[in-house]
């Protein structure tokens, strides 16, 4: 599709329900990223967790990225609005009470529940309504969008979220030296409540039937995906490239912070998703013509390589230089990792496997949080940074080395049948 007639689909080929939900999820990717941003540093310092902080922020990515499976039952039973106006209601009540953890308001609550308690209970609240907004969004763009805008909606999706990836953590930065940590997650809970009512007066349920998908036919859909062996390997896999990732948020901040005495370490956060943004649609270009496998394998490589840069350079340009490399290297992977799982599933299976996608984002979140508490007590605390990365670059080396045994051993097989 040339860019004229790009333009033309632009102006013409999108319904208002499609620019509605998608203004939704820039806003909504504006307080997830916003609170993401400080979240590990929060529990950590602001509320007094410690490195325990860090590992109920794994467990907190871990159900935002592995409920969605379940909610998508929830969204086929009660339709797409009436799921958002739950889903951020339910976000505007967790960021509140995760907030209030750190707020001399919510002492008597804390104190009656103990603070490890009353964290894990407020996370699970808000990774409950995050677990919605995924089914609803990307299912309204399915909906509202044909084979002739299909692509290009998808990718006015993604571009938005990265847009809300970049500006969340300059926002929660504005916020927090203005007023305090703890108030980024007001402003995150006060932006979810904003957005119930955006929901409300702007948002109507688009045409089309629902799938009409059960409890019993997601255990269902489970038990034969995990079957799959070559797929489960291949998620297993991919997980070590999200270990990696989710160290922006988890560990990169007390580098910043810690290290190199930089005060506004969510600026530094924000480079990657920029990176994104610019070089997602040439690198996708370049990319084309290898396989995805190697496409994969090569922004392994990449990312693996820029934690390197940080660990010698030990300068805040250092991390600059690596956020823009990781973000290379993410935009070579990433849209061939969807073209190969769907390469992966049997052809009448292939929603059921593209359901299962995103796993090794909830695996990344869950081990990269347990390993960053890690990271943090031995390296940062006991003065070695730069092997904090020199081991974060051999876990994503070792992924690259693990993504290429694999396709050595199961690409033979997969031409043999």
């Amino acid at each position: 599709m040339g860019l004229s007639e790009r333009l033309r689909v632009l102006r013409t080929g999108f319904t208002r329900t499609f620019w509605v939900a998608n203004t939704l999820e820039l806003f909504e990717r504006f307080a997830f990223y916003g609170s993401k941003a400080v979240l590990a540093v929060y529990l950590n310092r602001a509320v007094g967790l410690g490195t325990t902080g860090n590992d109920l922020v794994g467990v907190y990515g871990l159900l935002v990225f592995g409920l969605p499976i379940l909610a998508g039952v929830v969204v086929d039973r009660f339709g797409f609005k009436r799921s958002l106006l739950a889903c951020f209601t339910i976000f505007c009540a967790g960021y509140t009470l995760i907030g209030l953890a750190g707020l001399p308001a919510g002492q008597p609550f804390v104190d009656a529940l103990g603070k490890k308690a009353f964290v894990v209970l407020a996370l699970v609240v808000t990774a409950i309504g995050g677990s919605l907004i995924k089914p609803c969004i990307v299912g309204t763009v399915a909906r509202t969008t044909n084979e002739e805008t299909k692509g290009l909606g998808y990718s006015i999706y993604y571009t938005l979220v990265n847009i809300g990836g970049f500006f969340g953590p300059i926002l929660a930065g504005e916020v927090r030296t203005r007023f305090g940590i703890a108030e980024v997650l007001v402003m995150s809970a006060a932006v979810a409540g904003l957005l119930v009512l955006g929901t409300a007066l702007f948002y109507r349920e688009p045409t089309g039937g629902r799938e009409g998908r059960t409890f019993g036919r997601v255990f269902s859909d489970a038990v034969f995906v995990f079957r799959n062996a070559r797929f489960i390997t291949f998620l297993v896999i991919f997980s070590g490239f999200w270990i990696m990732f989710w160290q922006i948020f988890y560990a990169l901040p007390f580098y910043v912070t810690d290290v190199l005495k930089i005060g506004r370490f969510e600026l530094l956060e924000t480079v990657d998703a920029l990176g994104i943004i610019f070089f997602t649609v040439p690198v996708t270009a370049l990319m084309k013509k290898l396989r995805p496998i190697r496409a994969m394998a090569g922004g392994f490589a990449i990312a693996s390589a820029s934690w390197l840069v940080i660990a010698f350079s030990q300068s805040w340009q250092g991390v600059v230089v690596a956020m823009l490399l990781f973000a290379l290297g993410e935009s070579m992977q990433a849209p061939r990792f969807y073209e190969y799982v769907a390469d992966l599933a049997p052809k009448e299976q292939t929603g059921t496997f593209m359901g299962f996608a995103f796993l090794p984002v909830a695996i990344g979140a869950f081990v990269a949080g347990r390993l960053s508490g890690y990271l943090i007590e031995h390296y940062i605390k006991g003065g070695n940074p730069a092997g904090m990365w020199t081991l974060l670059s051999a876990i994503g080396f070792g992924t690259t080395i693990l993504m290429l045994l694999y396709d050595r051993i199961f690409a033979p097989k997969r031409a043999a049948a």
